[in-house]
């Protein structure tokens, strides 16, 4: 089984292992499982058959919990018939489906298709064949070797496939798990300063080459703020922004002030967050991209928390304006992270009303809005992080109008994602629905209590857990 489900690799194993481990001790309230590893040398003995004793019990609860299947048929010898070689000793009989990405659209519920790291495809981490992962070391080692054999300047070969790589990232960040992209930005932005800092470049190709090496940047300051590092995330946002500067790219300064404006927000900072957004605004008035409704959106979600309903309502009405003038520029061109579709526009707009608390009932109509617009999204614009923002935002407004069952209904696919997606937005988003619950609770009763403690076991094992 562990070939099927490629898992061979002690790290990848060790891994699946320790998450099993933890959702395990939150499903059955046991503590002393949340912490249960296992040896490289214990796991090889699995692997190889070599096994005479049983695990000790507590590792035979997890390993049953990730397979789905008694521990003694688990480490029973293969079969003479089976063509898979051996699993943890396993006779690889049962064939579970690889799982389904949680939050996707109906349309897009499949497992992704695996690439290279420099295809146009994702990745799918822990569904990638070793071969796979062979093809994406050789990629990787290409890019270097092409950056090389150009010379000391950065030739177009080189600069193409920079471009390429970045645009997949930048669409693949809405869509999956931090763990999945991490090493590949590090890995391209890396190479983007090492050829800044060594190549020789010529104007043109330093201007794109800054601008590539400022996306770049920009995603890994969305990943520290993903891992709950707003310290981190201001640093390497403060370097995206140094590389639109030297790409003397208006709309980039602008993303990245809209960026600095997110981090602000989720990092409890709403008057911060509203002096980005307008410092954003400021300086982006040629600009006419999506870029400029994220800006004027980023402002009323900002106010809303400030309790500034005159502000909150005019920046609402500036992000209509504005999508009523968009022309799409280079940055849309990228995609994902890079643009900000409508279906984003109406989650933002719903969580501003929700937070100023002036009209429930609206604030509860934007967010179903909200949340059937991410259900029937197309793959261009569904992000997982979003929607579950929007399903918080509408738990947020049935709270507001004493609806505690229809609060729980709205956030239950939230709590039922995986690890690997529990970053620090959707995290802080179900954190409000709890502190929502716990200053209304004399509605609802045991339900209240019930769904409390549910957000509490969710919220104590976030994505960074998986990052070590």
């Amino acid at each position: 089984m562990t070939l099927q489900r490629h898992w061979q690799v002690y790290k990848t194993f060790l891994l699946r292992f320790e998450e099993a481990a933890s959702r395990l001790a939150l499903d059955e309230k046991d503590p002393s499982l949340g912490g249960l590893s296992v040896s490289k040398r214990q796991f090889e003995r699995w692997y190889g058959g070599a096994v005479k004793t049983r695990p000790y019990p507590d590792q035979c609860r997890v390993l049953e919990a990730m397979f789905g299947v008694a521990v003694d048929l688990l480490l029973a010898p293969a079969p003479a018939t089976s063509l898979a070689g051996p699993a943890i000793g396993s006779s690889l009989v049962i064939q579970p489906p690889r799982p389904v990405s949680v939050l996707l659209p109906p349309e897009q519920a499949q497992v992704l298709p695996a690439g290279g790291p420099f295809s146009s495809e994702p990745r799918f981490d822990a569904g990638t064949t070793e071969l796979e992962r062979q093809v994406a070391m050789a990629a990787r080692r290409a890019l270097r070797f092409t950056a090389m054999a150009e010379g000391s300047s950065v030739g177009p070969e080189t600069l193409g496939q920079i471009h390429d790589e970045v645009r997949r990232l930048t669409v693949a960040y809405p869509k999956l798990a931090l763990p999945t992209l991490l090493g590949d930005l590090v890995e391209v932005q890396d190479l983007t300063f090492q050829l800044l800092e060594h190549g020789r470049v010529k104007p043109l190709q330093a201007r794109e080459l800054y601008l590539l090496a400022g996306i770049t940047s920009g995603m890994l300051a969305k990943a520290s703020h993903d891992l709950g590092n707003p310290s981190a995330a201001m640093m390497q946002a403060r370097t995206a922004f140094v590389c639109a500067d030297n790409a003397d790219h208006h709309a980039m300064r602008a993303w990245v002030r809209s960026l600095q404006s997110l981090i602000s927000y989720w990092a409890g900072r709403p008057s911060e967050a509203a002096e980005y957004a307008a410092l954003g605004q400021a300086g982006a008035r040629d600009v006419r991209g999506t870029t400029s409704v994220w800006l004027a959106c980023l402002s009323a979600r900002a106010n809303a928390l400030l309790g500034n309903g005159e502000a909150t309502r005019a920046a609402i009405q500036r992000a209509e304006d504005a999508r009523e003038v968009v022309q799409l520029d280079d940055l849309d061109g990228f995609g994902g992270i890079m643009t900000f579709p409508a279906v984003r526009q109406l989650y933002y707009v719903a969580e501003a009303t929700v937070h100023l608390g002036e009209d429930p009932v609206l604030g509860e109509t934007q967010s179903e809005a909200a949340v059937n617009a991410y259900r029937t999204a197309s793959e261009d614009e569904w992000a997982f992080g979003d929607e579950a923002g929007a399903q918080s935002d509408l738990a947020l407004a049935r709270i507001a109008r004493g609806e505690v069952d229809g609060a729980a209904e709205a956030v239950r696919p939230v709590l039922d994602l995986p690890i690997a997606q529990r970053n620090f937005g959707i995290i802080g988003s179900v954190q409000r629905v709890h502190g929502a619950l716990h200053a209304d609770s004399r509605r609802g009763g045991g339900a209240t209590a019930g769904l409390r403690e549910e957000i509490e076991a969710f919220t104590a094992t976030p994505t960074s857990v998986l990052i070590r």
